[in-house]
């Protein structure tokens, strides 16, 4: 799957903050810090506190959590961390701060993007019931409501026997389990193009399809922005700019403790609980052990006219995991956005060293569209996205290609999120792998980190979320074969220096 939902139950995510200098606890003791306290930047929209006492910074008690308890938001505003300050509030913790180098919705930020496919029913039991959490909340939450389309879904398969075998599976699993009830299976093109006739001039010749009708797409960056308006609302502290640029953790003196975070700009914040939600750039922030990797995938969109915009209303999301995807267009821009499936790319920097190493490393580190605006996609994908076109829109074929960008995500090995308190440092919170399934959580995913922070937590969560053996997830749980790094392909970077690149 990709960074921008998922074809079975939906979803996506990511909210980087980018670090300038990374260093090791021993090397930066809070004693060789300038203790201020969230010094406004002329970007930041909050209230200011008074001068922390250096003793502060060095206590080595681990306090109790409580509603007055400062919890600091790295990546506040992306996706998961614009939702778990939402239920942090929404609990009655009344000194939640959101930190973020870009105000919400952060420019930085996977949920910065047109949509979303979202929707869908998955299995019993634990998933079950986070799954109808998630729905709830985009039917009832009046923050995600009005984002949320439930046009339905075709997910389909062709040309190899096993994708259609599959995808078949799935839909006997579904009706099986009860979750499906209302899936259909289409046995032919002609079925498909009964769902989504726009498809007509497409090729279909031997396709088979899954209808899954309560599924649909939301409008992303607008839902992250009636987040933020939420969160403004129910007072929560938001800083941005410099002073909400993460640099670091803070230790305290036996370096056991987290005790904060120091910002680009010098400034100390000091917490009692600090939530790191930073996405595709957490392994180069913090070091992973390998249990993530951070990877891009491609997209772009086309120009439609406002008659064409009309004859696209309300037409179901259409998924194929060999061509890619494509979504309702924007009824204000009249942008189509498309998507390409796998493989995704890596960006590997050598000499690497994330907090909490001092060996160098080779990770895979974003590079922000919204810092290199120049950017847009390997030519390769340009020419996928086009394939994609010529087969199942052949009447767009011409349609220039516009808003080529790429999306980053953090993956896992299997799949699942990383959701734990570091055991390294407590009260440092880890909250990433997104593995292209996040931003369909939204309206619910910060309940789960708030019940991380509360000691509250199933233990099935814990152990699909936990800490995990150190591994290497290029082949990730999405499928799909490895990531290509964008150090070898050509097209996508334009007129930047060789070395920055």
């Amino acid at each position: 799957m990709s960074c921008y939902g998922s074809p079975l139950y939906s979803t996506s995510s990511c909210f980087p903050l980018v670090s300038d200098a990374l260093g090791l606890a021993q090397s930066h003791s809070p004693h060789n810090l300038s203790v201020q306290s969230d010094l406004k930047s002329p970007s930041a929209t909050l209230h200011t506190t008074p001068p922390l006492p250096m003793q502060s910074m060095s206590d080595e008690k681990y306090p109790p959590l409580t509603h007055q308890s400062r919890i600091i938001v790295v990546g506040g505003g992306g996706t998961i961390g614009s939702s778990t300050a939402l239920h942090l509030a929404r609990r009655g913790y009344v000194n939640v701060v959101v930190l973020d180098e870009f105000e919400i919705p952060s420019a930085q930020s996977a949920g910065f993007d047109l949509n979303k496919i979202a929707g869908g029913a998955v299995k019993e039991g634990w998933r079950g019931q986070l799954s109808g959490e998630i729905m709830k909340g985009w039917r009832e939450d009046p923050v995600f409501s009005p984002y949320y389309h439930e046009t339905g879904r075709v997910t389909g398969a062709h040309r190899f026997p096993e994708k259609i075998a599959k995808l078949r599976a799935a839909y006997d699993s579904a009706k099986a389990d009860g979750y499906g009830k209302n899936y259909e299976w289409l046995d032919s093109g002609e079925a498909i193009v009964s769902k989504i006739p726009q498809l007509a001039k497409g090729n279909l010749k031997d396709w088979k399809g899954l209808w899954v009708p309560d599924s649909g797409w939301v409008a992303a960056k607008d839902t992250i922005s009636s987040v933020g308006r939420e969160l403004s609302r129910l007072g929560v502290q938001m800083i941005f700019g410099p002073s909400g640029k993460f640099k670091r953790p803070v230790l305290s003196a036996s370096g056991k403790v987290c005790v904060g975070v120091e910002t680009a700009d010098g400034t100390i914040h000091k917490a009692d609980r600090v939530i790191m939600a930073c996405g595709a750039w957490t392994p180069s922030l913090i070091d992973l052990k390998g249990q993530c990797i951070s990877k891009c995938w491609v997209l772009a969109h086309i120009q439609l006219t406002s008659e064409e915009v009309k004859s696209f209303k309300n037409i179901p999301v259409l998924y194929d995991d060999q061509l890619g995807f494509f979504i309702e267009p924007d009824e204000e821009t009249g942008l189509l956005k498309l998507c390409n499936e796998f493989s995704g790319y890596t960006r590997i920097l050598h000499s690497q060293t994330p907090f909490g190493t001092s060996h160098p490393q080779d990770i895979s580190v974003p590079r922000s569209h919204a810092v290199h605006p120049t950017d847009t996609i390997p030519t390769e994908g340009l020419d996928d996205i086009k394939y994609l076109i010529s087969t199942l829109l052949p009447d767009f074929q011409d349609r220039p290609l516009v808003g080529a960008k790429m999306c980053w995500c953090t993956d896992t090995a299997d799949a699942e999120w990383l959701f734990t308190e570091d055991p390294r440092w407590r009260g440092l919170f880890l909250t990433t792998g997104d593995s292209g399934h996040s931003f369909h959580t939204i309206p619910y995913v910060g309940s789960e980190v708030a019940d991380l922070l509360e000691g509250k937590m199933s233990a099935e969560k814990q152990k699909a979320w936990g800490w995990r053996k150190p591994t290497d997830p290029n082949g990730t749980g999405r499928g799909g074969p490895p990531p290509k790094d964008l150090t070898d392909v050509l097209g996508w970077t334009n007129g930047d220096d060789e070395e920055e690149v």
